[in-house]
């Protein structure tokens, strides 16, 4: 897949660009709708699949005062796209003046002088422009007067929940994990760079951790233990991860610590990513570091419990196509 981060970077239109717009944070089941019904369409026309999104997201800058919380990283995001399928992405930078366009402006500039639109797929409540009055009758209406054609992905639903973002960002803030993943179509993960902590995981405790920083800005799951893989260095492992405050050691600093099964590599300052399976319990605080041992041996043979019945998810999760 292509990245564009300018419209200067895309020289001609594409060869009939079937076009998808969204914010696609998180790039749920709903979003996959789309960017399958674009990646059909143009291969039926030997065409050029085609994605336009923003960033920041549009609330962080029409609305800062709301706090959005992402489900995902701009790369993250980035990735999942390319592994639907997507031949060309635009990543369009967004602005309080750009969120001022008029609609039409949007689509004679970008979507047809620039990208070349023949087929756009849009969500049922997709609308921008000023005022949002790019909406979906509007986009339809357009394409009968230039010449292309709309088709609208309606609502898609699993376990009776309408999948979006906002509803997935709910749920990891519940810890609901296995809800998450159902709408996620994987599991829920967490990414970052390994940590120097203050190293009683192994030498007091007798479980060293592989510990990553969190941003209390950022969309944190629930407070407490959860069942996790940790994917590093092309290898996926089990594990046991705690996010909270520590408060038997009364840090007050918000961080998420991995016991990672079977596994004694030096892995300060490398990367790794972590996926979150299921939520086994609160975060609290214990009279004693030997008090907290004894726990996180139970949750660790608890999370091995789980690891072994979901064996078969355990190892497609850690599928290049997801992780890399």
């Amino acid at each position: 897949m292509e990245i564009h981060t300018r419209l200067d970077q895309i020289s001609a239109p594409f060869p009939h660009a079937c076009v998808t717009i969204g914010n696609f944070d998180g790039v749920h089941l709903g979003h996959q709708q789309l960017f399958d019904a674009v990646r059909r369409l143009a291969h039926q026309h030997h065409g050029t699949a085609v994605a336009i999104t923003f960033d920041p997201h549009p609330l962080q800058v029409i609305c800062p005062e709301r706090g959005i919380k992402l489900i995902s990283t701009y790369e993250q995001k980035a990735e999942l796209i390319a592994q639907a399928g997507v031949d060309q992405l635009l990543v369009l930078p967004f602005t309080r003046e750009f969120a001022a366009m008029a609609a039409e402006s949007f689509v004679d500039e970008i979507l047809l002088k620039t990208l070349g639109v023949r087929e756009l797929v849009v969500g049922y409540d997709y609308a921008f422009g000023k005022g949002r009055r790019g909406d979906t009758e509007f986009l339809k209406a357009q394409g009968r007067e230039k010449g292309f054609t709309v088709r609208v992905i309606e609502a898609y639903t699993v376990d009776d929940m309408v999948v979006s973002s906002s509803k997935v960002r709910e749920l990891v803030a519940a810890g609901r994990m296995e809800a998450v993943t159902k709408l996620l179509g994987r599991f829920y993960q967490l990414r970052g760079v390994v940590q120097m902590g203050k190293k009683r995981g192994g030498s007091i405790l007798g479980f060293p951790t592989a510990n990553l920083s969190i941003n209390e800005n950022d969309l944190c799951p629930k407070h407490g233990v959860y069942v996790t893989q940790v994917v590093y260095n092309g290898k996926c492992y089990g594990g046991v991860l705690n996010i909270g405050y520590n408060p038997t050691f009364a840090e007050g600093q918000l961080s998420a610590e991995t016991h990672i099964f079977d596994f004694n590599q030096d892995i300060y300052g490398k990367p790794i990513k972590i996926n979150l399976l299921k939520h086994l319990r609160g975060e609290r605080k214990f009279n004693s570091p030997a008090e907290l041992a004894a726990q996180i041996a139970k949750d660790a043979a608890e999370a091995k419990e789980v690891l072994v019945a979901a064996e078969k998810e355990f190892l497609l999760a850690c599928y290049d196509k997801y992780n890399d």
